[in-house]
């Protein structure tokens, strides 16, 4: 039986992250988004999202949607019967980075949510070309739409994370590591780490994209999605 596909978007992102995934993709499976909008902390977040997922699943997390990925995956390994984790990292953040993200919450409390936003994902993050434009007003309209108050809690679940370098070291399923070629934000060298840390993953490199690939290059995402889908269940 085909398994379901659950899809975890990034910080300030919803479900127009994955439009072309969704579409492609489920065609031939059940595909949830499940939103990371209840909980203070990634545990917590990830605890609620496990009450309202299928008993066994497919799960791909892009950025925040990956550490989320990682704990679901710490806490409920039975129920993942594959992993992609596309532009995100295992790694806690270290102080400077928790302190890097202070000036965001200001931000968002005094009103300035655009600016925030672009200070969060700046056009470094994504691919040079004609379709930064776009990319980059799609990801401003997520967050817009999400709100500050919200944006702030993920911020802050982020700021508090674990590391799950262990969880990744133990993962016995399918898993493709993705990213974008053009991400400075999330850049090769840590997506190569990662697959490192795991005893069977495939890594795939996206040429034109950024942070964002699955906007980005939607197509070359999903066919490595499709072949990320169709690798055989591994032994555990």
């Amino acid at each position: 039986m085909t398994e379901p596909l659950v899809l975890i978007p990034g910080m300030a992102c919803d479900a127009r992250l994955f439009e072309a995934q969704i579409r492609a993709l489920g065609r031939d499976r059940p595909v949830t988004i499940a939103l990371p909008t209840q909980g203070e902390r990634i545990e917590e977040i990830a605890s609620n999202l496990l009450t309202q997922l299928p008993s066994k699943f497919a799960l791909l997390g892009l950025s925040m949607g990956g550490c989320l990925a990682m704990e679901i995956l710490r806490h409920a390994p039975d129920r993942v019967q594959r992993l992609a984790l596309l532009s995100t990292t295992p790694l806690a953040d270290t102080p400077q980075q928790s302190a890097a993200r202070e000036p965001l919450i200001v931000k968002l409390r005094s009103g300035k949510l655009d600016e925030a936003l672009r200070e969060a994902l700046p056009p470094s993050a994504f691919a040079a070309g004609p379709g930064r434009f776009e990319a980059i007003n799609l990801f401003l309209a997520m967050g817009a739409e999400l709100g500050p108050a919200l944006i702030e809690r993920q911020i802050r679940a982020l700021q508090r994370r674990r590391d799950q370098q262990a969880t990744l070291r133990r993962l016995k399923v399918p898993t493709l590591v993705l990213c974008g070629a053009e991400d400075d934000l999330s850049p090769v060298k840590r997506h190569e780490f990662m697959a490192d840390l795991i005893p069977q993953s495939h890594l795939a490199v996206i040429d034109g994209a950024g942070h964002l690939p699955s906007i980005e290059q939607p197509e070359a995402v999903t066919e490595e999605l499709r072949r990320w889908l169709r690798q055989p269940y591994l032994l555990k």
